[in-house]
């Protein structure tokens, strides 16, 4: 196994779209193309063997919680129900805790019980289904009780598509808003998930003049990233960018095989795949210990080098 971190998967299995915890339509299916024997989701255990296949360590599965709970349409899949994976597979699992500004304090408390409790290592947002630009008002309680526990939270960027026919969403998560955001809270780590298209550039501004903002590859397959993107990753944003593929959006092993085919640099590859992974989300278990190996294998590396 490579140790690659996967930082944006979902619960895909049958009994998530059983229960309708998903929010995508078969429509929404064939778009991205997925493959039709996994319409109704795909066994834990299946799905397992694919990330030994792809090499992927770790995924950071996403407790979603996507639109105010009042409103026709609105998903969310429980903390708890990714607690369970999470305790059943703790080398290969840890969770992030999907928010709802529209729950006011009792969202705080739900993420202090899921940090201190349940072990979940980041947070998630989905601007789009709350109608509410990342830079909001109604965000910020939740921003600060992410600093004050000390966990990034990471955010869809760029468009987002129709994901059911039934409920439209807007395309709120315009990369700049992330600046004042930044300014507000210098030390919480924001992190820019899928690749913030068709505002890419913008995007890589935004990491280029944040210390504290980061992006992720993913919900696009590689081999469609922008140029600049992969030139980012592979340069002067090598320490800013970690990957994930948001399946199932994605397939994992497909993933992998295309980012293979860029031949990054193998520091700026590592960072991408593992490092950057394990320098945003300190609680994953064991972070620290294994960063300090990463860390002294890339010094070796570059002594070597000379």
């Amino acid at each position: 196994m490579s140790g690659y971190i996967d930082i944006v998967c979902n619960l895909f299995d049958p009994e998530a779209v059983r229960k309708g915890e998903i929010g995508i339509d078969n429509n929404f299916k064939k778009q991205i193309r997925m493959d039709p024997r996994w319409w109704g989701g795909m066994p834990l255990s299946e799905y397992l063997r694919k990330m030994d296949r792809a090499g992927i360590e770790r995924s950071l599965l996403i407790a979603v919680r996507a639109g105010d709970r009042n409103v026709k349409g609105s998903i969310e899949l429980p903390y708890e129900r990714v607690a369970k994976v999470c305790r059943k597979y703790p080398d290969r699992f840890s969770g992030l805790a999907g928010v709802d500004p529209f729950r006011g304090i009792a969202q705080l408390k739900d993420l202090d019980h899921a940090v201190n409790d349940l072990g979940f290592v980041g947070a998630h947002l989905y601007p789009h289904w709350f109608g509410l630009a990342p830079d909001h008002a109604k965000y910020y309680p939740i921003y600060a009780r992410c600093n004050e526990l000390d966990i990034p939270i990471m955010m869809q960027i760029g468009h987002n598509l129709v994901y059911s026919k039934e409920r439209r969403l807007p395309s709120v998560g315009k990369p700049i808003c992330l600046d004042q955001v930044a300014i507000d809270f210098p030390t919480l780590k924001l992190l820019g998930i899928h690749v913030g298209i068709p505002w890419t550039d913008e995007a890589i501004s935004m990491a280029w003049k944040h210390d504290n903002i980061f992006l992720a590859g993913d919900a696009y397959a590689p081999k469609h990233w922008p140029k600049q993107f992969v030139h980012y990753a592979n340069t002067y944003g090598s320490h800013k960018v970690l990957f994930g593929t948001d399946w199932p959006v994605i397939d994992p092993e497909r993933a992998v095989e295309e980012i293979a085919s860029f031949n990054m640099r193998p520091g700026a590859h590592r960072q991408l795949m593992r490092t950057n992974a394990l320098r945003v989300f300190t609680r994953i278990p064991g972070a620290a210990k294994a960063l300090a190996a990463e860390e002294r294998a890339a010094a070796a590396a570059a002594k070597r080098g000379k």
